[in-house]
């Protein structure tokens, strides 16, 4: 009884708040860093002066070594830039830093879109400066790739070789039969393009045979048995 009275008072001791807590992203809260070969630059015009899903946001163009990339940002959307400290570490290399945030934090569609945004324009900064790729590997008898007059030919076992065109952007290597290297400044378009291939034969659990992707595996199944 003397423990459950304890527990009792301890509960009445407690107060509980009405108010919210200001909820923060913990991916969005991140400062991008990049340095002085890349170029950011928050422009007034809309992304697209067609589409009006877009017609108030503002442009974000990142340009580097690679290329440039442009990308839509919300009108709630904040960008802080900042040059690093005298000190620091990279700045005698030039280092930037942009933070991103949002006009309030309690909206559900802000919160979201707060550490989407600040992910974009990450894998912007990456791209103009390292690139994204991704590796298709051929297994199976006969199957091989080719690029012939600036398309990528398979050969896959059907009655005649797929031909597809390689989109603006994407830079595409033959290496080997076997193997194809698709490579970009947007990490959206050469994953798209990679699964796009892969969709002309994707890989089977019994005999292990189709394009694989990177390093992606398929756990194998025996076959029905008599």
């Amino acid at each position: 009884m003397l423990a459950f009275g304890l527990r009792r008072a301890a509960l009445g001791s407690r107060h509980f708040g009405t108010g919210r807590a200001t909820q923060m992203s913990h991916v969005g809260g991140l400062p991008i860093k990049y340095t002085g070969e890349v170029t950011i630059e928050q422009v007034a015009a809309p992304f697209s002066a067609t589409d009006s899903r877009f017609a108030d946001t503002t442009t974000l163009r990142v340009a580097g070594p690679l290329g440039e990339r442009t990308m839509a940002i919300a009108p709630f959307v904040r960008l802080d830039f900042a040059q690093a400290k005298a000190g620091e570490s990279g700045a005698s290399s030039g280092e930037r830093e942009l933070r991103v945030s949002v006009a309030d934090s309690e909206v559900k569609r802000q919160r979201q879109m707060w550490g989407t945004t600040r992910a974009l324009i990450s894998n912007c900064v990456k791209g103009v400066t390292e690139g994204f790729s991704a590796t298709l590997r051929f297994v199976g008898v006969g199957y091989r790739a080719a690029l012939e007059d600036g398309l990528l030919v398979l050969r896959l076992g059907y009655a005649h070789p797929i031909t597809i065109e390689v989109p603006a952007g994407l830079t595409v290597t033959v290496p080997a039969p076997t193997r194809v290297l698709v490579a970009g400044t947007d990490l959206q378009q050469v994953k798209l393009f990679a699964a796009k291939v892969r969709e002309w034969k994707k890989p089977e659990p019994y005999n292990q045979k189709g394009i694989f992707i990177n390093d992606e595996t398929i756990r194998k199944k025996d076959g029905k048995k008599k």
